[in-house]
């Protein structure tokens, strides 16, 4: 069954599609907010005009000789100026009517406060209503009685109004639809231009590769962005570093490879074309040793990569170091024999000193430099291997060594090449990276003739458990 591709979805399509969601939800509610207190602040307006017309009929009404009358050439002028089809009342006084207009609005229920409602005539046309109660005043405008009480419904044509108030809704929808319209059609160019960075970055990438090592991307001047461009440009130097390590160990194989194969054919062919009469024990012994050879490299180059590519972490233990030096020195003692090489231990830290490390890696470092000091020091010399609280160090005679020979200490397959009495090679290289994975510190010096390597760790004394020996621990970083 063939693996399902999954979708694809356009970034700038859905940018603009998640804006204009935004700016309607957003417009839409500001829009709403808008209409509402536009409608109410022209009501209420409508409405005070509404009560102001009522009220200065109203002040029309009067009591005459014990009678209610309304002063109908000022009702004319101050009620109907001019506009009679757009207002209707009815004035009631002691259940009464005292003045109306033909067609009578609909009642409502009036009390000492203004009451305002909604209301229609016969013909459908939309009112806004009032009624109150109020006191007419004497003549001489002194005010009446309270027993003398008269309810006044007042009405105007609200149609204006609620055309008005719908021109404005229109308006207001018109202007959200247009804006949204707008953002639809501006926000892919927005969009573009705003993702023009993520253009920069993939021109930029195109150009890096295993064959361009070395490549970056431009720095970003984009907050967003410069986070995402750093750790992209850290992932790339880590993998330019593992790049480094494999050419490097493809390179260090191939040469002593070449070198041995090419001692292995010179053998054959010599032995084929010249016979030297040697039996074949002899022979089977020194194809043996190169194939020894060709396996110690391989295995330290391996271990090598594998200790600078971090896949060899360190694994701290309590280690009880005089017992642990004595075993890599019983290592190196046929070796150091068979040339007249003579290894001496001086343990200054004590038989009960303790550090905190990794045997392994310390190991590889110890077994490297005590393997050069024996391999390399003159017949007959002596080897020195001491210990402290500082940390370890191993002296052997190097009169073919110079001090600027130290600068080299370390590079894979360096050799000095003077007689063999000086090696610092892939050994040299091994116990670096391996000191380097403890954190701990590994320096040559060369005085008088005499190479001391010195492995240095952090002093720091700290005091045992409760249960244990009594033993000074050091831990080393």
């Amino acid at each position: 069954m063939p693996l399902r591709r999954p979708r694809k979805f356009s970034l700038r399509a859905r940018l603009t599609l998640l804006l204009a969601l935004a700016v309607l939800a957003v417009f839409g509610v500001a829009a709403k907010i808008v209409d509402w207190r536009a409608d109410a602040e022209m009501q209420q307006r409508f409405d005070a005009s509404l009560l102001a017309q009522a009220q200065s009929l109203a002040a029309l009404t009067q009591v005459k000789n014990g009678r209610i009358e309304v002063d109908a050439e000022d009702a004319a002028t101050a009620v109907f100026p001019g506009n009679a089809d757009m207002s209707w009342y009815e004035l009631r006084c002691r259940d009464f009517v005292i003045a109306r207009t033909a067609e009578v609005p609909p009642s409502i229920h009036a009390g000492e406060s203004p009451a305002f409602a909604d209301a229609q005539l016969r013909d459908g046309r939309p009112l806004r209503v009032v009624a109150f109660r109020f006191a007419p005043t004497r003549e001489g405008r002194a005010p009446a009685s309270t027993a003398t009480s008269c309810a006044l419904t007042y009405a105007l044509d609200s149609g204006p109004l609620d055309n008005l108030l719908d021109a404005l809704d229109f308006i207001l929808l018109a202007c959200l639809l247009g804006a949204c319209v707008l953002v639809m059609l501006a926000t892919p160019w927005l969009v573009r231009r705003g993702l023009r960075p993520l253009s920069v970055l993939d021109r930029a990438m195109a150009d890096i590769g295993p064959d361009a090592p070395g490549g970056r991307l431009p720095a970003s001047t984009t907050t967003e962005l410069a986070s995402l461009v750093a750790r992209f440009n850290e992932v790339l130097a880590r993998m330019d570093e593992g790049l480094a390590r494999e050419r490097q160990f493809a390179s260090g194989l191939a040469h002593e490879f070449r070198t041995r194969l090419a001692e292995l054919h010179t053998l054959v062919d010599v032995e084929t074309r010249y016979p030297s009469g040697r039996d074949t024990r002899s022979l089977l012994q020194e194809i043996g040793s190169i194939g020894t050879e060709l396996e110690a490299t391989v295995t330290a180059l391996l271990q090598l990569t594998r200790i600078q590519s971090g896949l060899e972490q360190s694994r701290p233990e309590r280690l009880l170091l005089p017992p642990w030096l004595g075993r890599i020195r019983a290592r190196h003692e046929a070796g150091a024999r068979a040339r007249d090489v003579r290894v001496e231990t001086d343990l200054a830290c004590g038989p009960d000193f303790a550090v905190e490390t990794d045997a392994a890696l310390l190991e590889i470092v110890l077994d490297n430099l005590l393997g050069n000091a024996v391999a390399y020091a003159p017949r007959g010399s002596v080897v020195e291997l001491s210990a402290n609280h500082d940390g370890i160090e191993v002296c052997n005679a190097a009169p073919a060594l110079h001090p600027e020979d130290l600068a080299n200490f370390g590079q894979r397959f360096w050799r000095k090449e003077a007689q063999g009495a000086g090696h610092a090679g892939l050994g040299l290289a091994l116990a670096g990276a391996a000191a380097r994975a403890l954190r701990k510190t590994l320096s040559f010096e060369m005085e008088d003739g005499v190479l001391r390597a010195s492995l240095h760790w952090q002093k720091g004394v700290v005091p045992p458990q409760a249960g244990q020996n009594p033993l000074t621990v050091n831990r080393a970083i």
